[in-house]
């Protein structure tokens, strides 16, 4: 687990496919690694990934295909910016949210302006997505813990501080930049939970208008 706040910037160092998936080495920058062993996990643009070499400057970890199909690993390329947080522990300060590291889906961004110090930037989730985004909710970008300023649709804005564009990656997007998602994990078993026993049936469509009037939840 993680918290969403960036401890460092990385760089992608090393591509190397094996027998279908990649290993991937990361520089590590100015994150300490000293208290980091071999199985410990790495949030590296907000894709949890295993420690499976410890080269002095930096890791090694293995990326499969499945996390290459549903994340924008299959995108790297050497020299690459990766934000980069070590797993929580007991006296973590929990200054964002909880993070899986695990990527819901991958968005991208539509524009970014200038908006007194600061950035204003907007991005377009994967409509699946859309309905776990809230305004004031909190969102997961390439590993990055962020409010939600507004949402339109699959579409939602953010509003970035001069410090975390400067420690993270996001002083790097553009229009057409691919990021990772990780939506709340409340929302995600809030959804779960109000299911109840319809969770169980196959191909259920989940939440829909129609089971939230039918449960008392919605009056159209």
């Amino acid at each position: 687990m993680f918290t969403g706040i960036v401890e460092a910037v990385g760089e992608i160092t090393e591509l190397k496919p094996v027998g279908g998936d990649l290993r991937v080495r990361v520089k590590s920058g100015k994150l300490d690694l000293g208290d980091v062993q071999l199985g410990d996990s790495i949030a590296t643009n907000g894709v949890c990934l295993t420690v499976v070499d410890l080269p002095g400057d930096g890791y090694w970890a293995d990326v499969s295909a499945e996390t290459m199909d549903v994340t924008s690993v299959s995108n790297w390329k050497k020299g690459d910016r990766v934000n980069l947080e070590k797993a929580l522990t007991p006296q973590t300060r929990l200054g964002g949210h909880i993070v899986s590291g695990h990527v819901d889906g991958i968005g991208e961004v539509v524009w970014r302006k200038q908006e007194a110090r600061a950035e204003r930037f907007r991005l377009r989730a994967p409509a699946q997505l859309a309905k776990y985004i809230a305004h004031k909710g909190s969102i997961t970008v390439d590993g990055t813990s962020l409010t939600v300023n507004a949402v339109d649709g699959a579409e939602f804005e953010l509003t970035i501080v001069p410090h975390t564009l400067q420690e993270t990656v996001m002083g790097d997007y553009q229009a057409g930049t691919r990021v990772n998602l990780e939506v709340d994990l409340i929302a995600r078993y809030l959804e779960r939970l109000l299911l109840g026993d319809k969770a169980a049936e196959p191909d259920s469509d989940g939440l829909t208008v129609e089971f939230l009037a039918k449960h008392g939840f919605y009056r159209g």
